[in-house]
């Protein structure tokens, strides 16, 4: 059920989130669907899961008063009004089939959110890579600033310790996913993009019809409203230039001379990054964050642009992303044991991979940077496999778990060990491991004072970090 088809589905504004009744979330465990409940749910409304895997966020649910089964079953759907599934679960999974059988009310979950959506200005980011960490700055400067905005992003913001939160304000801050053209449903009063590259092409077939729909995606926000891209990404400079000969309000960031917001002098390191910032000529001066890497300073660009545009004050959105906290599975620190640092980050594009290694390899200094990559998905790990294997190469050691990729089949040739192969490291300094249970011992066995791992890549990998930790904590 990779692909949906969006004119059968139902767009913002059509339903409100009170009027589906109890809500069933098929995989409640995972980090879109359990801040989709955990929205609900502080709106009043009665939420119940299934889930096969105890996911860290099901404590949070129960104690919201969520209901959570720990099977897939007929009778999970009992006193169900409305079902909500996602794009990872096939079309012929049981509760689903059930719940049609029944005649319950089937939802994907970007209708569930856009019905959440309903009355509020809904800022929408959405790009290949960096649309976690943007959409949890937009937040962060939001609510700084007072504003109080609903927000559901694919990851918790650190110092919120949440992936979602139905507030009083007029904005609604949402991470919208272009993999399944679920994007397509919400009508933002922002369209925030980050970037556009080939990516999710099992569902677009080629680069030219993703880009069609990013351009469809703009065309859906508000009159009012306006479209905020990344200058220096060559995908949202050309939507840009498409929206504006549309004569659509479009404004710009990044280091390119043409951007409405420039950046100059950015400069990394392990305590940060820092820039000065331009906007429309005027200098607003120095723009800080305590957390490292080029790439986070340009999706702070792209936050603080919005954040100006709606009409904050610099000041207070400077303050804002002084203190932005991180966000989870985003250079997260799992730990430090015995002199080895563990990080759990969630890149698993080649170029959010290099930009995220490349901050590591600075934060590692003497040290060495090792990689555990579980690839996530088996198209993207077939047809980038090259690029992949390049960017774990910027890695001393990389350790390869087999591909994520639940409903897919891995043809001859492909999966971990043929991207193991790739990689341009000696073979005593790579290694593919295709059982979990056996990751630990292995980078227990590698890792020494010093050094920095990090655990990368599809979803299941963040409860490695743990694991890891546990195991250093054990050796002599």
């Amino acid at each position: 059920m990779g692909v949906i088809d969006i004119a059968e589905l139902t767009p913002m504004g059509t339903l409100t989130a009170e009027e589906l009744g109890t809500v069933h979330l098929i995989g409640i465990g995972g980090v879109g669907m359990s801040g989709l409940a955990r929205l609900l749910l502080t709106r009043g409304i009665r939420v119940t899961g299934s889930e096969l895997r105890e996911w860290p966020a099901l404590a949070g649910l129960r104690a919201l008063g969520g209901t959570i089964h720990t099977s897939h079953q007929a009778s999970n759907l009992d006193g169900v009004d409305t079902v909500v599934y996602s794009s990872a679960i096939p079309a012929d999974h049981l509760e689903l089939v059930e719940a049609r059988s029944r005649g319950l009310r089937v939802m994907h979950r970007a209708e569930a959110l856009a019905a959440a959506m309903t009355g509020r200005k809904a800022v929408a980011v959405a790009g290949t890579h960096g649309k976690t960490t943007t959409t949890s700055m937009v937040t962060l400067v939001l609510q700084h600033a007072g504003l109080d905005p609903s927000f559901v992003i694919g990851g918790e913001i650190s110092e919120v310790g949440s992936n979602a939160h139905h507030g009083s304000g007029d904005y609604f801050v949402v991470e919208a996913d272009e993999s399944d053209r679920s994007f397509l449903l919400y009508r933002p009063h922002v369209a925030l993009v980050t970037n556009i590259e080939a990516d999710h092409l099992n569902t677009y077939g080629d680069l030219a019809t993703l880009q069609a729909a990013f351009a469809d995606f703009g065309r859906l926000v508000a009159p009012d409203g306006f479209v905020v891209a990344c200058a220096d990404d060559p995908g949202a400079r050309q939507l840009a230039d498409v929206l504006r000969a549309e004569g659509r309000t479009v404004h710009t960031y990044g280091e390119a001379s043409t951007a409405d917001l420039r950046l100059s002098d950015i400069r990394s390191s392990a305590a940060g990054v820092r820039y000065t910032a331009t906007v429309d000529g005027q200098s607003i001066g120095e723009v800080t964050l305590p957390v490292p890497g080029r790439h986070l300073g340009l999706n702070s660009a792209g936050a603080l642009l919005t954040a100006l545009r709606l009409g904050l004050p610099a000041e207070s959105i400077v303050e804002a992303l002084a203190a932005f906290p991180g966000v989870r599975r985003r250079f997260e620190l799992k730990g430090v044991v015995g002199g080895v640092r563990v990080y759990d980050e969630y890149a698993y594009h080649p170029t959010s991979m290099t930009a995220a290694l490349t901050t590591l390899r600075e934060v590692a200094g003497a040290g060495r940077l090792i990689v555990v990559f579980q690839p996530y998905r088996m198209y993207r790990t077939r047809d980038l496999q090259a690029e992949i294997a390049a960017a774990l190469a910027i890695a001393d050691e990389a350790v390869v778990l087999e591909v994520f990729a639940p409903g897919e089949v891995r043809g001859p040739g492909e999966g971990g060990a043929a991207l193991t192969a790739a990689i341009d490291l000696p073979p005593d300094r790579k290694v593919f491991v295709p059982s979990w249970e056996d990751v630990p011992a292995e980078v227990v066995r590698r890792a020494r004072e010093g050094d920095v791992v990090v655990t990368m890549g599809a979803p299941p990998i963040s409860l490695m970090g743990d694991e890891l930790t546990a195991a250093l904590a054990q050796r002599p």
